[in-house]
């Protein structure tokens, strides 16, 4: 069970909070907030700075649904010619758009290996290093 702070926490900080604020222990599961379907869902870590426009950076946790319709515009997690990627995708061009600056766009060609795996539903900014082996 986690402990909740009922207090939002402040970035522009001009004080501190009463240490008299009490700690709430609610039965809040973050699985069940980020993840509508579990059984067509996984996690992967985001590598590279390509979709940094759509605050996704290396190292952030990716949560991707496979139960969820790609729409044009989502970002999602495919694979192409092997390799495991996350872009935006633009499906009446048949491209995969980066969303940072300095990457260019995919263009899919016939004939190529290409699978979406998912969308990304939400990702998890890693603050710190992850060191827990998988």
């Amino acid at each position: 069970m986690l402990r909740i702070i009922t207090t939002r926490a402040q970035c522009g900080m001009t004080g501190f909070e009463s240490p008299a604020t009490e700690y709430k222990e609610l039965g809040l599961n973050l699985s069940s907030l980020l993840i509508q379907h579990p059984e067509a869902t996984y996690l992967c870590f985001a590598e590279g700075d390509s979709m940094t426009g759509d605050g996704i950076f290396s190292g952030d946790l990716l949560i991707v649904s496979e139960a969820v319709a790609v729409k044009n515009g989502d970002i999602i997690v495919a694979n192409l010619n092997g390799d495991f990627v996350c872009k935006k995708i633009d499906i009446k061009h048949q491209r995969l758009i980066s969303s940072a600056e300095g990457f260019s766009t995919y263009q899919l060609r016939e004939g190529e290996d290409f699978l979406v795996r998912g969308v990304v539903i939400s990702s998890v900014r890693m603050h710190a290093e992850f060191t827990k082996s998988l």
